[in-house]
């Protein structure tokens, strides 16, 4: 009797447990149990499919658990747990409906589920119905992540419910894009999908235009009749971009028509049947040329050993009997038609979009030339002296803002030091290049490009010497990294920017000096006229050497700002003198609007030629020498001419 009462105590004790963990979210599971224990991602979907369709709030930490590896089963009776491991190695056992803890086990009565990645992924994309409504931004951003890299049509009806309660402007926005794109491609309402392209219609975003290809995908089709099918167009063998060759080989890959004998299956029908040293009473050393192989083969034919060439005739026949179309995968008309105007009217956008961007480029490109150029434009069009150690300038006060940032670790602070640390170094080399070298070689061009070449070589090695041979790195303010977008296509850096506005200012700055200041007055005086400049008490040696010495330091400023973008190195002057040189020259000596307009007509067309042939930037360079050489022959005094002593050297 004791014995029997103890039994019913322990049996009740069971039943209190049992009842105890029987919850919402355990049966859930435990109807799932047989596919959860086996967890492949060939079976596992009903059971994360019935785990969503639960609607238990508590689902998201269960999915959670699974996915992160920390859901357990306990052996004895399937049941499953959270579980943590206490410091005496035994495992406390939450419950997912009150994660309370329901008792305790060892590891070894216990059984960890590790989903693989792929069951992994796919508990992901059921959590993300979850993650839309989060409270915390962060996974309702991450959950549109996942859905644009992985759209579902089952993703669509969880995705417009959470957009009515969405607070956050930016992710709102972003929901009712993505319920556009998913509209587009998965609702079962025809007008919808219908008012969802027309509403987005022209859109420059790289998702839209991806959602509508398969939209508008094609499948090549063969019959004699018109098929009952969405067709995109009917084609014609030998127009419409099908070739008749084409247009045959698609009837015989669909069994319409028998393949066409090539030379290989000839010499494989001929090798078959060798008998006796002969092929259809051929020998075998006959057959060296094609046409006696094209006999021997025929006579094959004859003996019904092979089967008959196609001839031009019987593919004519075969093509005359078939029609060609394109056929939708989309079965709707309706939803075919609007992305194609959609389509239509994006591509439209595109292309004014990539040419403004296109112009952007250009600009951008113009304003570094014109950087690079303008103490060039200073040295050569006023004092008629070219200077090969130019591009070598450039390299100094790239290297000055080098080593400022060595010493002042803060990138606007070291950039606002070694612009005019850049231009009081150059301007002092270039005085001194005057004083020793240019001075005494006045009036004698090819002895004064020999020995400023001389110079810029020595420069290069010095620069080697200190530096070393390796790029060194110019940082850039952290609020000059990334660039200004405007849409999916156009963009621009904001360096690029910046060197622009740089541009700007020594334009400005140039044009103050030589129309404001007694510098500028003198330097246009001896340009015009040294003789009459002197006889008036200009000093032209002094005039010389401060211009000399201004378009050196024009120069190193160039340098710092073209050295953010631009590898430092000692040969980086050498990429920008060609340039200089010919944006001077085009756009005419000693004139500073003819090196703006030089800089823009250069820096267009070679954006133009690299749009044009984008896999080779050395043709851009060779066609712009071409355009450059015919240009001269017809404006030898580039755009804008000078008047005074440079127009008449």
């Amino acid at each position: 009797m004791k014995t029997l009462l103890l039994a019913l105590c322990f049996a009740v004790s069971l039943g209190h447990l049992a009842s105890a963990q029987a919850t919402p979210v355990q049966d859930v599971l435990q109807s799932q149990r047989a596919l959860i224990e086996k967890s492949s991602r060939r079976t596992i979907g009903p059971a994360i499919d019935a785990l969503v369709a639960s609607k238990l709030p508590q689902m998201q930490n269960v999915l959670e658990l699974w996915q992160g590896k920390q859901m357990w089963q306990r052996k004895a009776d399937g049941l499953f747990f959270s579980a943590t491991k206490d410091a005496d190695g035994a495992y406390a056992l939450r419950d997912f409906d009150s994660d309370a803890v329901v008792g305790t086990a060892a590891s070894s009565d216990l059984k960890q589920l590790k989903p693989n990645s792929g069951v992994r992924a796919m508990i992901a994309t059921a959590l993300v119905q979850f993650q839309l409504s989060d409270p915390d931004p962060a996974k309702r951003a991450d959950a549109l992540n996942s859905i644009a890299r992985d759209p579902e049509a089952g993703l669509l009806a969880p995705l417009r419910s959470s957009i009515e309660g969405e607070a956050d402007a930016a992710l709102r926005a972003r929901k009712i894009r993505l319920e556009r794109l998913m509209s587009m491609a998965f609702d079962g309402d025809e007008a919808v999908r219908v008012a969802a392209i027309t509403d987005m219609s022209g859109d420059l975003g790289v998702d839209f235009r991806a959602t509508l290809n398969p939209i508008l995908a094609t499948t090549r089709v063969v019959s004699k009749t018109a098929p009952e099918a969405n067709i995109a167009r009917e084609l014609t063998p030998g127009e419409d971009d099908l070739s008749m060759a084409q247009a045959y080989d698609a009837l015989v890959a669909s069994g319409d028509a028998p393949a066409l004998i090539t030379d290989d299956a000839r010499d494989a029908a001929l090798e078959a049947n060798v008998s006796g040293g002969r092929v259809a009473g051929v020998p075998l050393a006959q057959l060296s040329t094609e046409a006696t192989r094209d006999a021997a083969y025929d006579g094959l034919v004859t003996r019904d050993l092979a089967a008959p060439r196609i001839t031009q005739a019987d593919i004519e026949a075969s093509l005359a009997t078939f029609r060609f179309f394109d056929v939708y995968r989309e079965p709707s008309a309706a939803v075919t038609q609007a992305a194609e105007a959609a389509l239509a009217a994006s591509e439209t956008r595109v292309a004014f979009s990539q040419a403004a961007d296109l112009g952007l480029d250009a600009l951008s490109l113009a304003s570094i030339y014109f950087l690079a150029a303008i103490g060039l434009a200073i040295t050569f069009g006023v004092m008629g002296v070219i200077n090969m150690a130019h591009g070598e300038f450039i390299m100094m006060g790239a290297y000055t803002g080098y080593v400022v940032q060595l010493f002042v670790p803060n990138h606007t602070a070291s950039i606002l030091i070694a612009v005019p640390l850049a231009f009081i170094v150059t301007f002092a080399a270039g005085v001194a290049l005057e004083r020793l070298v240019v001075r005494w070689l006045y009036h004698r061009p090819l002895e004064t490009l020999l020995a400023t070449f001389g110079v810029s070589i020595a420069l290069q090695q010095m620069a080697k010497n200190i530096f070393g041979t390796q790029a060194r790195p110019l940082t850039s303010p952290a609020w000059l990294d990334g660039a200004w977008v405007l849409n999916d296509v156009v963009s621009i850096s904001y360096i690029r920017i910046a060197i622009f506005i740089l541009a700007l200012l020594f334009l400005m700055l140039f044009l103050f000096i030589m129309k404001r200041t007694r510098l500028g007055l003198e330097t246009r005086a001896v340009t015009q006229n040294p003789k009459m400049a002197a006889s008036m008490g200009i000093d032209p040696d002094r005039v010389n050497m401060l211009t000399f010495g201004l378009g050196s330091g024009i120069a190193g400023i160039a340098g710092v700002a073209i050295g953010l973008f631009a590898k430092v190195t000692s040969e980086m002057g050498s990429d920008y003198i060609v340039q200089s040189f010919m944006t001077v020259v085009v756009g005419g000596v000693g004139n500073i609007w003819g090196t703006l307009a030089g800089a823009a007509m250069i820096g267009g067309f070679q954006k133009s030629v690299e749009f044009l042939n984008p896999s080779n930037t050395l043709a851009a360079q060779t066609y712009m020498i071409i355009f450059i050489i015919i240009f001269i022959q017809f404006r030898p005094r580039g755009i804008i001419a000078l008047k005074g002593r440079a127009a008449g050297d």
